[in-house]
């Protein structure tokens, strides 16, 4: 490949190249992969959801408190599709063996109840969804990634997505905007508080994740669906996956998620 992704037939190799390590679970080195643009990236993208053959359940967003964007030399967030089968209910017992590297957040899961438009203020935004706890799990089909893969790298892998764990979801009219920009959670592994955080470092409020979203989907002509879950950022620097019991507990009468790796 040269310097540049320039065309078609690059996105082509490149969404087949991650498409073959998603379904090998063989991680790459991200060395062998020249620089492109963020767009690039995102065509990349959206053709690998077309090799993966199933349906989209939704986004998840990254890159949304000024550290991460600093690790990554962004200056905006970037979005992630992600698998219908991806997206698990509190609960579910997951085989460590269905990911490659992965991570632990803690998140807000906003989930589209009526359809979202650019016109839509904060307010209506969350009027339109519902709220749920949720833990993410990062995981990247490349060797020794976080945090050193480079942004386009990480937009070109469906932003890293592994599995959304959600709680309970909470109609999005029983908040007041102000409260979703002060809820706090603590994350838990067998029964020990690893981390701590506040969706404050989510751009403020995580609503606002969710409109960036929107904006961002719209400027390439495409837009969230009824039923699609987002999850809007973390709370907290992630810290490594390993087996065991895993919760993460929210004020807000949230309530908490949890979920077993095997």
């Amino acid at each position: 490949m040269t310097d540049q992704v320039a065309n078609s037939e690059h996105v082509e190799a490149l969404a087949q190249i991650l498409y073959q390590a998603y379904a090998d679970q063989e991680p790459l080195n991200m060395d062998d992969f020249p620089a492109f643009s963020d767009e690039q990236a995102y065509q990349v993208q959206d053709r690998l959801m077309e090799l993966r053959r199933h349906q989209r359940g939704g986004y998840k967003i990254s890159l949304t408190s000024a550290e991460t964007q600093s690790m990554f030399a962004a200056t905006e967030p970037l979005y992630g599709a992600q698998l219908e089968e991806r997206f698990f209910r509190s609960g579910v017992q997951l085989p460590m063996k269905m990911f490659l590297a992965p991570l632990v957040e803690v998140e807000l899961v906003l989930t589209v109840q009526e359809t979202l438009t650019e016109r839509d203020d904060l307010e209506t935004l969350l009027a339109k969804t519902t709220v749920a706890p949720a833990i993410e799990l990062p995981d990247c089909r490349f060797k020794d990634w976080f945090p050193k893969l480079p942004k386009h790298l990480v937009i070109a892998d469906a932003a890293v997505g592994g599995a959304v764990v959600y709680g309970t979801e909470v109609p999005g009219a029983n908040f007041q905007l102000a409260d979703l920009a002060e809820v706090h959670a603590q994350l838990v592994h067998d029964h020990e508080q690893v981390a701590q955080g506040s969706s404050s470092e989510v751009l403020g409020n995580p609503v606002k994740a969710l409109q960036w979203l929107v904006h961002k989907l719209a400027s390439r002509g495409q837009q969230l669906r009824v039923g699609e879950h987002v999850s809007t950022g973390t709370f907290l620097l992630p810290v490594s996956l390993t087996r065991g019991h895993w919760q993460a507990d929210f004020d807000h009468q949230l309530g908490s998620v949890a979920l077993d790796v095997k």
